[in-house]
């Protein structure tokens, strides 16, 4: 089959030059060999293609009939052809991006907003999860995970600044309780917990001072599925939350959450995109990375 398109491509040169010269120009092969090949395709077919004379080439009926109906079907497959390589140069197709919430609603939906109308021809697909996939198991393109939690064997890219916890209770629920000074303080307060979906375990909270790490197991009422459910809990006087600090700061701004425990909130290493290394060729990848990219 691939010979048969070969030669048909020959004899639509030929068809359309009217010349085995030129159309051996054209295809940077000899007169000869193109007259070879035309023949060869006449006898597998079965009848004749082209009229030859001293003077001129012309295509038969059945010639024309071949030129009329399959060069512009050739035609339309050169084109699609080509137009897959440009997609090699023009950043096109779908990216599928597993992240947490705090990632996705703090920096993928804001970028995406600034990304997609720029390229029309790359649509994306965003999984909030607390859960550390297996991007290539999972197929997915991207994952976004605080940088401490990135594979090594990933390429890893910056896409947030160094990031800050905050535990705080709203003025309702301090009105009953008193304001913990220390982390021991914490056993007695009713904390709000977040359970993680990969373990089905509770998250401790992690804290530091004077280089000193510390993980608290609290307890209460309430366990939560989400950051966002996290605050909205603290908010309604529910407990104590530990949160990002940019989810808390606007509600410590308007007196409607109060922070505790300052000095033992320490920065940490943000958010990274991470992808495998056979993937960072992708035109569509490669311009999405870039867009997400924290240059500080």
């Amino acid at each position: 089959m691939r010979k048969d398109i070969q030669d048909i491509m020959a004899f639509i040169a030929v068809a359309r030059e009217r010349s085995f010269t030129r159309a051996a120009a054209k295809l940077g092969t000899s007169q000869s060999a193109l007259s070879h090949t035309v023949r060869g395709l006449e006898a597998r077919l079965g009848v004749r293609l082209l009229t030859r004379t001293t003077r001129s080439v012309a295509p038969t009926e059945a010639g024309d009939r071949l030129l009329q109906t399959v060069a512009p079907r050739l035609e339309e497959i050169e084109a699609e052809v080509d137009a897959l390589g440009e997609l090699r140069e023009k950043p096109a197709g779908k990216l599928r991006i597993t992240t947490a919430e705090h990632a996705a609603n703090t920096i993928i939906w804001p970028a995406l907003e600034r990304f997609l109308p720029q390229y029309p021809d790359i649509s994306v697909e965003v999984a909030v999860s607390y859960q550390l996939v297996d991007i290539v198991e999972e197929r997915f393109d991207i994952g976004v995970r605080l940088g401490e939690q990135v594979a090594r064997d990933m390429i890893a890219v910056p896409i947030g600044p160094a990031l800050r916890m905050a535990v705080i209770g709203s003025p309702t629920y301090f009105a009953n309780h008193t304001r913990p000074k220390s982390l021991h303080d914490l056993t007695s307060h009713n904390c709000i917990n977040l359970r993680l979906p990969t373990h089905g375990g509770l998250m401790a909270w992690d804290f530091e001072k004077d280089g000193r790490e510390v993980k608290v197991r609290v307890e209460g009422q309430v366990t939560a599925s989400s950051g966002t459910q996290v605050l909205d809990a603290a908010l309604r006087g529910l407990g104590l939350g530990w949160i990002p600090e940019d989810m808390a700061l606007p509600h410590i701004a308007e007196g409607t959450l109060i922070r505790v425990l300052d000095k033992w909130c320490k920065p940490f290493p943000g958010y990274h995109l991470y992808y495998p290394n056979r993937r960072q060729g992708a035109p569509a990848l490669a311009a999405l990375v870039e867009a997400l990219r924290y240059r500080g």
